[in-house]
């Protein structure tokens, strides 16, 4: 509780310090307090010793293990994002600032012990995320990127709402372990719980980008600045996957069934959509989304087969996942292309070997390749799910074995004869750096969590 305490007086910090038009020192600030913030969930992992508690948030291990990984993910994304960010200098500090409050709200979307902190926590979350989206006010995409993203996702929370309220007529409570009791314990309405259960998982799916809700991402993903599309694809995705796992798994474990065999359907669906429709793009943020889209549909494998390695197994998958997209969009804030076509990195691993080797690194562990952070996540939930669902873990397998063509289709482009006609943006010591703290995630962090 203290670190998230630390890192909203950051983003309150860092907005009054924006007014200076000073960017280099509201980053100065903003690393200081998520460093600080990392620094106390880490001291918290033996000893919790809190200065303030709420009931509402528990960060025990395993929030604590998600709650750095989306911290971390942030420096980087900001980091990476500067020089993008401090091209206006007028509102650099207002987009950092903004970026760390939304990390307020996906740390309460995982540590919540109760629905109506989950609420806050996805609307802090959301709302900075809907603002950033529309931020580039020259552009048309941009706009049309902020309002589908506002409209579908006050739609999915219209949904949410409308499922809890079921959820609260057939239990009286909004506590998790208070719900999970009575649906277990068979006590509370039927009727109700099912149709509750059914409308917090359209709701969920909405949030995370899974098939069919899946409409409003590569629009939203492809429009808004590439620094929030990266936050979107990374601590976005990680907090809502957390979040689907620990309602649906612990809450509604009693009714297992009844949310698994929908979700048995859509997540092979998911994976189809995905990976067949990232073939033909030819944006990179584009690509971007669908690869987010499938990637959704193979982490909620994990979700489906709930034992004790679930957590581990959505860590490690998300670890990876996430390291590799904090190095494609420096990548793509490096050469930063307005019309953002995949065509524009051409080159650009050969001429700058450093680039080269983090998006290899990258692509790689997207596409699954071993020894990456990439295969062992999906190793770990297709190992888990196979026992159980071996028809959903051989279409996820060969829809992985397509995403591969679209993963070294970019990669060869990336290394390829570099283009005379490209202009790249000289990269920055800020962006090496994070290029080498994402490389060496993605290297070694399946080693260290397997």
């Amino acid at each position: 509780m203290d670190a998230l305490i630390v890192i909203f007086a950051t983003g309150l910090l860092t907005m009054f310090i924006a007014m200076t038009k000073k960017p280099v020192l509201v980053l100065t600030v903003a690393l200081i307090g998520l460093l600080t913030a990392v620094g106390l969930f880490v001291s918290q992992w033996y000893a919790p010793r809190n200065l303030f508690n709420y009931d509402g948030l528990l960060f025990d291990q395993i929030a604590i293990k998600f709650s750095v990984l989306a911290t971390v993910l942030a420096i980087c994304i900001i980091l990476g994002g500067f020089s993008y960010l401090s091209k206006e200098k007028e509102h650099s500090g207002e987009y950092i600032s903004l970026l760390i409050f939304s990390l307020v709200g996906a740390l309460c979307m995982i540590a919540f012990t109760d629905m109506f902190m989950f609420f806050l926590g996805l609307e802090i979350m959301s709302i900075p995320i809907y603002v950033m989206a529309g931020s580039k006010k020259q552009s048309l995409l941009s706009t049309e990127a902020s309002v589908k993203y506002f409209f579908t996702g006050a739609f999915a929370t219209g949904v949410f709402l409308f499922g809890l309220a079921w959820i609260y007529g057939a239990t009286g409570t909004f506590k998790l372990e208070e719900i999970e009791l009575i649906v277990t314990s068979g006590k509370g309405s039927s009727g109700l719980l099912e149709v509750g259960v059914l409308l917090m998982l359209a709701s969920f799916l909405f949030k995370v980008g899974a098939a069919p809700f899946h409409f409003w991402g590569p629009d939203v993903y492809a429009g808004s600045p590439t620094v929030v599309t990266g936050f979107m694809a990374s601590i976005v995705k990680l907090a809502g996957l957390f979040a689907f796992m620990k309602v649906f798994t612990f809450m509604f474990h009693g009714v297992h069934e009844l949310w698994a065999n929908a979700l048995y359907v859509l997540v092979m669906l998911t994976v189809v959509v995905g990976n067949f429709s990232a073939l033909k793009q030819s944006k990179f943020k584009r690509l971007l989304a669908f690869s987010s889209i499938a990637n959704a549909g193979y982490a909620l494998m994990a979700v489906m087969v709930f034992d004790v390695n679930s957590y581990a197994n959505l860590f490690t998958y998300v670890l990876g996942y996430g390291f590799s997209i904090v190095s494609l969009i420096t990548i793509s804030v490096i050469v930063d292309q307005d019309e953002d076509e995949i065509s524009s990195l051409k080159g650009i691993g050969r001429s700058n070997p450093i680039i080269g080797i983090a998006a290899t690194v990258a692509l790689l562990s997207l596409a699954g390749i071993p020894p990456l952070a990439g295969f062992f996540g999906k190793y770990m939930v297709f190992a888990s799910a196979f026992a159980k669902y071996p028809v959903m873990v051989i279409v996820a397998i060969i829809t992985s074995g397509i995403g591969m063509v679209y993963y070294l289709k970019t990669l060869m482009t990336i290394l390829g004869e570099h283009d005379q006609d490209t202009v790249i943006t000289k990269p920055t010591v800020l962006h090496y750096a994070v290029l080498a703290i994402a490389t060496i995630g993605s290297v070694i962090g399946g080693f260290l969590v397997f």
